[in-house]
Parts: structure tokens; C-alpha cells; sequence
């Protein structure tokens, strides 16, 4: 079994993230769960999404402490939580880079990309929300699921022109992080 744990702010697209991801999971053929988990239900305030997914049903239905893989949403919430809390030996977190956040030492074989998925998103969307570069990202760092899929669960997902900018996002997101792990 995979585990991604997803940090986020309210608002800022971490169910729909792991939606994604869990649909892009499904087409690939396992057996995905994504369910978010947050406390005060108000713009801005602090939250997790969870994705698990095996090639067996999953019925475990806790959150995950030990994830095998991070994205952080947002970098600024490095900054009053230990995100990087119980990632596995040799896990990969994918942060939307953000000036001014420092990264934590991480272990020898744990492996972190920061992306400038804002930045990719205002550019592509036309607004700051880096999810879909995010997802792109983690095709690449990970190896875990083909781009194909995750353009097949954004077309399902959205539409017009909205469907070709994160598609587009995507896509950027996934070709940065091929260039940084070839230089």
C-alpha cells in the first residue's frame, strides 16, 4: 500500500487534489481512498487530504502518520507544523515552492522538489492554484502514475478552457521536474 498525505489551507483545492490523484490511481487499475481531514471549516485554516492506494481494496480508514509521499500545498505551513512528520525512509515530498520558507533536513534517501506550481498556474489558469502543476510534479518524482492518466482525470474533472489550462498546468508541473532531476 502507497500513502500521500496532502497539506493544505482550506480552500486551496487539497480534496480536489486527492480526488484526482485517487481517480487517476483508479484508472491505472487500483484501488484508490481519498478523504480529507480538517477542524474549523474556514478559508485559510490548516488541513490535510489523504490518498491511499493498493492493488487490493483498502479498508483502512485512519490518517495516514507515515506516508510514503508529501505534497505540500502550501509552504508556509512548514513554518508551524512538522509537516515532514513520520515520512517514510526513502519518501519524496513535492512543496509549492515558496520564497522565504526554509526546508527541513530530511533524511539520506528521502528526496524533495520544491515547483514553482503557483507561478505555473497563474501563468496557465490565470489564477495561484498550483494543484494540477503539483499532480504533474509527482507523476515525475515518483514514477507512481503516467501523465496520460492524470490528463485523463483532469478532462473528466473539468472542462473548456479550464480543462486545457490544467492540463497545460500539468504538463509544466511534470516537465520541471524532469529537467531538475536530469541537471
Amino acid at each position: 500500500m502507497k500513502e500521500i498525505r496532502i497539506h493544505a489551507r482550506a480552500g486551496q483545492g487539497a480534496i480536489t487534489t486527492a480526488s484526482l490523484l485517487g481517480y487517476a490511481y483508479f484508472l491505472k487499475g487500483m484501488y484508490p481512498y481519498a478523504f480529507p481531514n480538517f477542524g474549523a471549516a474556514r478559508m485559510g485554516a490548516p488541513m490535510n487530504a489523504y490518498v491511499r492506494v493498493d492493488s487490493q481494496p483498502v479498508r483502512l480508514r485512519s490518517q495516514i502518520y507515515e506516508p510514503d509521499y508529501l505534497i505540500i500545498v502550501d509552504a508556509t505551513l512548514m513554518r508551524g507544523f512538522n509537516c515532514f512528520s513520520g515520512l517514510k525512509e526513502d519518501g519524496i515530498a513535492i512543496i509549492n515552492e515558496k520564497e522565504g520558507v526554509e526546508l527541513p533536513k530530511v533524511g539520506a534517501r528521502q528526496k524533495v522538489f520544491e515547483v514553482p506550481a503557483n507561478d505555473i498556474a497563474i501563468k496557465t489558469i490565470g489564477r495561484p492554484l498550483g494543484n494540477t502543476a503539483l499532480l504533474g510534479a509527482f507523476c515525475a518524482a515518483t514514477g507512481e502514475c503516467d501523465l496520460n492518466l492524470l490528463f485523463e482525470t483532469i478532462k473528466k474533472r473539468f472542462s473548456g478552457k479550464a480543462q486545457e489550462a490544467n492540463i497545460e498546468a500539468a504538463k509544466q508541473g511534470f516537465e520541471f521536474i524532469k529537467n531538475k532531476k536530469k541537471g
